[in-house]
């Protein structure tokens, strides 16, 4: 392995920090590495080429008062593939919020479990302001370029995908941000994506072309302020919602944020054209969706699924400390997080739905051949009850219902697993799954690759990282084709 560190983030965290999520499998990461010719036990396939990049969250200050692990500093991790070989780099994403935090050596902005007004300056980003804009959330690559991108909205800041340096932001971003998960369509080219915001209308959404251009952008008007965190698209539409999770009105007057569940709403999900504004909206059963895998057009019908939670406020755990009782909102077996399915007929406005697993799973993709297309196979994790430690990879067969399972081990947790399909491929899941993980145990972290037909066989190839990194979610993959100069490098 042809290791060198090319930099370092000036950090204040004590070195006997004992915050729960800023320790073990999360502990941040301050190096940036770059590394070739990485040691590989197994093989990697000859046949897999392209990057798969990662982000995590990376917290090089304390925080003002409570941490919440959606804080940290977004930091981008890429495995680069070609040839059988594989090389790795990671580097933080330069945000205007990061480089003032450097600067000033210790932490300017409130995060999510903070109220506003901490805020040291006056100035901020996100949904409801005076926050720092982390980009720690998701990764895309559109345009020839990766994308990153905070939950709570904020600038697309954009990256060299091979390097990672921060090339500076997307020009077209409307002035409330963007959301993280925005949709990249390979057929089209097009990055559709959204942004909400405490003030009316609440709600935009809007596509960028090939050509790095915003070409369409429209408000969504909704009832009040609210939290989208995922959209989904058909060839045809975009698919938004108005799920009755949200800030509570009268604590937003109070500069408070504080979410709750409204059990006697309905779930709204509003379709509108690609290109259009006129919103059409199909009622469901109350609930929260924090992500979806795919969506499709069957005749008059549109196709949606994803990761209905059947228990969106969890019961308070009383007598446990702070840290638990917040964290039960992304506990998987608290929340009931189950593979889902909504149909929208668009003739008659009626709305049918069913669940499509009873196993607790979160964090799926699919192969990209099918996006907006009908599918059969997702691949989702499966997380460490009562901890946002993703522990395995689980393989949702939507045909038959049946589920292959591969766990990683005790101590040993994943990310989002992205699905690359082969060159000529013949199925749906004639391709490889990528995945980062970190190992507890042996105080590594390595890059799996999985043949997506059978991953309960386990990994075709081990690919040793230089550092154990930090715990993390959003994932994508590009394939060589896309990236500006990968066959001359």
């Amino acid at each position: 392995m042809d290791v060198e560190i090319v930099g370092r983030a000036l950090s204040t965290l004590p070195g006997d920090d004992d915050h729960p999520y800023r320790t073990g499998p999360w502990k941040p990461q301050t190096t940036e590495w770059r590394a070739d010719d990485l040691e590989v036990t197994g093989e990697i396939p000859a046949d897999l080429d392209g990057i798969y990049l990662r982000n995590t969250e990376n917290p090089v200050h304390p925080a003002l008062k409570l941490y919440h692990p959606f804080d940290g500093d977004g930091m981008i991790h890429v495995v680069g593939f070609r040839d059988g070989k594989a090389f790795y780099r990671n580097r933080f994403v330069r945000t205007d919020g990061f480089l003032a935090e450097q600067e000033a050596g210790e932490a300017l902005w409130a995060g999510i479990a903070e109220r506003p007004a901490l805020s040291k300056r006056e100035d901020g980003w996100g949904a409801r302001t005076r926050m720092k804009d982390a980009s720690s959330t998701d990764i895309v690559v559109h345009a020839g370029q990766a994308l990153s991108s905070f939950w709570q909205c904020g600038d697309l800041y954009r990256l060299d995908p091979l390097t990672l340096e921060t090339v500076g932001k997307s020009p077209w971003a409307p002035d409330w941000g963007v959301s993280a998960h925005t949709k990249v369509d390979d057929r089209t080219d097009e990055l559709l994506f959204f942004s909400y915001a405490t003030e009316a209308p609440y709600l935009r959404y809007g596509v960028v072309g090939p050509d790095n251009r915003l070409k369409h952008l429209t408000d969504i008007p909704l009832p009040g302020p609210r939290l989208p965190h995922d959209m989904a698209f058909t060839e045809n539409y975009a698919i938004l919602n108005d799920f009755p999770l949200f800030w509570d009105p009268e604590l937003i007057a109070q500069g408070k944020y504080a979410s709750r569940f409204h059990p006697d709403m309905p779930s709204r999900f509003g379709v509108v054209p690609r290109l259009g504004s006129e919103v059409r909206w199909f009622e469901a059963e109350p609930t929260y969706v924090l992500h979806f895998t795919n969506a499709y057009e069957d005749g008059d019908e549109i196709v949606l699924d994803g990761f209905r939670q059947g228990r969106p406020e969890p019961p308070d755990p009383r007598g446990e400390g702070v840290y638990q009782r917040m964290f039960r909102f992304l506990a998987l077996e608290r929340m009931e997080t189950t593979l889902h399915r909504w149909r929208f007929d668009l003739r008659t406005g009626q709305v049918k739905e069913e669940r499509l697993s009873e196993r607790y799973t979160e964090f799926g993709t699919i192969s990209p051949d099918r996006a907006a297309r009908p599918y059969r196979y997702a691949y989702a994790a499966t997380q460490k009850p009562g901890w946002f430690l993703m522990d395995g990879i689980v393989k949702h067969d939507l045909h038959t219902g049946r589920e292959e399972q591969y766990a990683y081990g005790d101590g040993v947790f994943g990310s989002e697993t992205a699905m690359v399909p082969r060159a000529n491929s013949t199925a749906e899941d004639d391709g490889y799954l990528v995945t980062l993980t970190t190992d507890m145990n042996a105080d590594r972290s390595e890059c799996l690759v999985f043949d997506a037909a059978r991953p309960a066989d386990g990994p075709l190839a081990r690919i040793r990282l230089p550092e154990r990194i930090s715990s993390g979610t959003h994932a994508a993959w590009a394939p060589g084709s896309a990236l500006p100069g990968w066959y001359e490098a």
